[in-house]
């Protein structure tokens, strides 16, 4: 039996209805799709923030015997000179982010500003030549919106300043006290600073026949000598940030060395102030250029050695700087690591 209905009309079978995605909700308001939570943007961010965190357990692994033997002898040291040392290391994260902010025309919050140098502190002793905190400072300055050329060239004024200043006090020291040039064998001999000039003609050198040669990298580079030298002059003519940029420079290894006396006098150490001053800078200044974490290794060496040369025990002295490390190093690592990983995890770097 025919059915009198057109059916041979239709154009064919209709579409299937797609399935509804249902979205739940609660109370009105939909949840994020599950995919959100493990975007590569989240999880990126989440492994920077427990990065520090692993760095230091490792780090502490590796280096257990001397945090053992640093916190034990200071356990029993002077608990007084031990505060006096604490407030030292404490006044060198301010004196940091003072020059920090005496190297950049922009004005700085001074609670987030002092927080990032906390945290460049934690990374500083992770990776080497400083490139942990120029790294932290550089994404700090990026987030207050300064631009990335001024900020490489903030940081290329910092770090600039930083050894003409040390090498001021150092001889400022010298001819105050002239009773202590009596050291032989710290002077480098001729064929050490024969070495030392070549491989600053070398880079010099390098670098010019680089930016002569691969033209990619002569704009960027011109522009970034130009900001860097429109920045540095317009920072001259504000004696605040004068003040701040070298006055922070020159205080810095003045803090180091109080920090070093204060552990020292707790151990009973028989060196004056003076002496573990000049000891620091001259160390400092010898093998500061190598690029070890912080500094810790080669300015370690150099400094037991030439605390001895001014007639300190071996022992005592190396006692003093191990101390020196844990209270300076160790003591504030966990807290920095901590700060640097809220600082991330808030986008603040």
């Amino acid at each position: 039996m025919s059915s009198s209905l057109p059916l041979s009309d239709l154009p064919g079978p209709l579409p299937a209805c797609p399935a509804a995605t249902a979205v739940p909700t609660v109370a009105g308001t939909p949840t994020t799709p599950a995919r959100s939570l493990f975007s590569p943007a989240r999880l990126t961010r989440h492994a920077l923030t427990l990065l520090p965190l692993l760095l230091i357990g490792a780090w502490a692994a590796a280096d257990w015997h001397t945090v053992r033997d640093g916190a034990a002898r200071l356990a029993s040291a002077d608990p007084w000179w031990l505060l006096s040392a604490l407030f030292f290391t404490c006044m060198g994260w301010v004196v940091a982010a003072v020059v920090r902010q005496g190297s950049i025309p922009e004005r700085l919050p001074p609670g987030l500003l002092l927080a990032s140098q906390f945290a460049a502190g934690a990374a500083n002793h992770v990776l080497p030549a400083s490139i942990g905190a120029h790294a932290v400072t550089l994404r700090f300055l990026q987030g207050q919106g300064v631009p990335l050329a001024r900020g490489t060239a903030s940081l290329a004024l910092y770090s600039l300043v930083k050894p003409i200043a040390k090498t001021a006090v150092l001889l400022g020291f010298l001819m105050a006290f002239p009773e202590l040039l009596h050291l032989g064998e710290l002077v480098p001999d001729g064929q050490t600073l024969l070495l030392v000039a070549g491989g600053v003609v070398t880079a010099l050198a390098t670098a010019a026949v680089l930016v002569t040669t691969v033209r990619p990298l002569r704009r960027p580079l011109l522009g970034f000598v130009r900001t860097a030298l429109t920045d540095a002059r317009i920072l001259h003519t504000r004696p605040s940030r004068v003040l701040a940029l070298w006055g922070g420079a020159a205080a810095t290894p003045l803090l180091q060395s109080s920090v070093i006396a204060s552990v020292g006098f707790a151990l009973g150490l028989p060196l004056t102030w003076t002496q573990v001053t000049l000891a620091l800078l001259l160390a400092s200044t010898a093998v500061g250029a190598v690029p070890a974490p912080g500094g810790i290794g080669p300015v370690d060496a150099a400094l037991v050695f030439t605390m001895v040369t001014f007639g300190a025990p071996m022992g005592l002295a190396a006692a003093t700087v191990i101390g020196y490390r844990v209270l300076t190093v160790w003591v504030p690592l966990l807290p920095g690591a901590l700060v640097l990983s809220i600082m991330v995890q808030r986008k603040i770097l």
